[in-house]
């Protein structure tokens, strides 16, 4: 089984799973749940000027996008992770951030889609 969308592409996850359906759900409720909690977390960080502790989500985020096979994603959060562990381009944050959630909001209207059908 294939699983791919416009946002999400869970061939990595099959693999990794070795095509159990009950792992490939149990990962995707995960993702989905993490989502909320990694934007709210973004907001903030960036808000208090805490650019280390946003570098640091960035980089577990990326992992979970990854999984899901959001390949643009999670390159676009290790650019967000390199900048903000340096304080360079500042400014250029909130576009990430922004771009990070859109794109969530996305893949996980389609993640709920899929494991309904698991």
């Amino acid at each position: 089984m294939m699983i791919q969308g416009k946002y999400i592409n869970l061939s990595y996850l099959e693999n990794m799973s070795g095509g159990s359906p009950s792992l490939v759900k149990e990962m995707v409720e995960i993702f989905i749940e993490q989502v909320p909690e990694f934007t709210t977390e973004m907001k903030e960080f960036f808000k208090k000027g805490d650019y280390q502790s946003l570098g640091l989500l960035a980089h577990k985020a990326k992992s979970s996008v990854a999984i899901m096979g959001m390949d643009d994603l999670a390159q676009s959060l290790k650019d967000l992770e390199l900048l903000a562990k340096e304080n360079k381009d500042v400014e250029s944050y909130p576009g990430y951030i922004e771009s990070f959630e859109k794109s969530c909001i996305e893949a996980v209207k389609e993640l709920k889609e899929i494991i309904g059908n698991l």
